[in-house]
């Protein structure tokens, strides 16, 4: 591994790779926030079969993540880098699969052409093209510099591009998407407009490509890995699998993924329905976008400092008690005025935000502790299996929502007639979006405090080591 006689690490690399994840989220919490909503509404489609299509998709993701994966550590290294040329190869088909998604004007379909027109989309964005520009994205990180510090900064610009794609969006769409119709009883409800959201999709798509071209432009690979040697020493894929399920660090931050997404984007998939279904107020949606914001920022400010002196893995686990005990006052006092309930959820970002901001130099730890326990650097094959932990959680967090709202009852067809759901499904809805993340967050703080092993003083010891391998 050598250094490039280039600029040093910097702001530039900061800023860069912070719009690479606003460009992936502009896809992504897209399809986390609305996806399920358009097509129970808006196509008419049930939330459980919708779910178990993202479910499905998932397992394509097994084949398609870990051979991307291979495919960026076994790429030629071009002057521009290893994984850079892959975001500039797929930023127009990743946002042009997106927009396909959020077609309305295929609502008058018969229902079993819709469902396969999910299917294939869906699998087309998420399993080929946003698996192509992510994967090398992701491990991009630990090319851009070899030194922990350097890498947390990463970390925590990457969480804040996120964190603004997802203001971005939770905050124009809600108010873009829904407009109030009078229904016969005199009722006011807010129904979601489908030609609304396909125009929304375009614009975050464009928006997604010319924050992509930033990252491209912005971002600088230092770390250079002898493709020869990867190539030479890099095990099979099945090998590959093997030291996967006997590597501690890598396998329970693959779980403490899972769990993690299993549980804040159900938290982010139930907004859709808690806001204008159970408040009747698409326009609360987006203030608590902003109040999230709020957390988000407070915990960029502490989450580096907090992380140099106790530890990221120490951190995460006291971030994700504090997020449960909030989620589970909120489910007990279940508050009447949907003000509360933002509050509180802000206060929830908080200790989220923590974690959201060290979680992604937890997997540049994993990545040094393989190479230190395999003898090869494979950056893109670590990242690839966490990236598949990444979208199975993502799964789980559709389907599951997806099946507890249709085992709740929820209507789609009395949905897209713009009707209300019945006051035992809103109650279902509250509870779906309180209690199971509650519950996820309680799991995830066990799993980095009882099973993960790389705390402080290990990742210390594998920083020293390596820079001593590298000299």
């Amino acid at each position: 591994m050598n250094s490039k006689n280039v600029s040093p690490f910097g702001m530039k690399d900061k800023l860069g790779y912070l719009f690479g994840d606003f460009g992936n989220d502009f896809t992504f919490i897209l399809s986390t926030m609305i996806l399920t909503k358009f097509y129970t509404d808006v196509m008419g489609v049930s939330a459980a079969v919708i779910g178990t299509i993202m479910m499905l998709a998932r397992f394509v993701d097994a084949f398609t993540d870990v051979t991307m994966g291979r495919i960026c550590d076994r790429s030629r290294v071009t002057p521009a880098g290893k994984f850079k040329p892959w975001i500039l190869r797929m930023c127009i088909p990743v946002s042009i699969a997106s927009f396909l998604i959020y077609q309305s004007g295929l609502a008058g379909l018969p229902l079993t052409a819709k469902i396969i027109y999910l299917a294939v989309m869906y699998l087309f964005w998420g399993s080929f093209c946003y698996t192509a520009i992510n994967i090398p994205y992701g491990s991009m990180a630990s090319a851009i510099s070899a030194e922990p510090g350097d890498r947390q900064s990463l970390s925590t610009y990457r969480t804040m591009g996120g964190m603004l794609a997802g203001m971005v969006i939770g905050f124009l769409l809600p108010l873009i998407a829904y407009e109030k119709i009078t229904l016969s009883d005199g009722t006011v409800k807010e129904t979601l407009i489908g030609s609304r959201v396909t125009l929304a999709a375009g614009v975050f798509s464009v928006l997604a490509i010319l924050c992509y071209l930033l990252c491209y432009k912005l971002v600088t690979e230092r770390v250079v890995i002898d493709n020869a040697e990867t190539k030479a020493k890099g095990p099979s894929v099945g090998q590959m699998f093997k030291s996967a399920f006997t590597n501690r660090a890598l396998i329970s931050i693959i779980v403490a993924s899972i769990v993690m997404l299993l549980a804040q984007l159900t938290m982010q998939n139930m907004a859709a329905y808690i806001f204008p279904d159970y408040y009747n107020s698409a326009s609360a949606q987006s203030v608590s976008t902003l109040l999230m914001m709020v957390g988000m920022i407070v915990a960029a400010i502490v989450a580096k400092p907090l992380a140099a002196k106790f530890g990221k893995a120490e951190v995460s686990v006291v971030s994700n008690f504090f997020a449960a005990g909030v989620m589970f006052f909120l489910w007990l006092i279940r508050p009447a005025s949907v003000w509360v309930y933002c509050g509180l959820q802000m206060i929830c970002w908080l200790g989220l935000g923590v974690f959201s901001m060290v979680s992604w130099a937890l997997i540049t730890d994993v990545i040094d502790y393989s190479e230190l326990r395999n003898g090869v650097r494979e950056d893109g094959t670590v990242y690839a299996l966490y990236s598949f932990a990444r979208k199975l959680g993502q799964a789980l967090a559709a389907g599951l929502s997806g099946w507890l709202l249709t085992g709740i009852g929820y209507n789609s067809e009395a949905a897209a007639a713009g009707q209300v759901q019945t006051p035992e499904v809103l109650s279902g809805i509250f509870n779906i979006s309180t209690l199971l993340p509650a519950l996820g967050f309680v799991l995830l703080a066990l799993v980095l405090w009882l099973w993960y092993p790389l705390h402080k003083k290990q990742v210390d010891a594998n920083v020293a080591a390596l820079k001593e391998k590298h000299r």
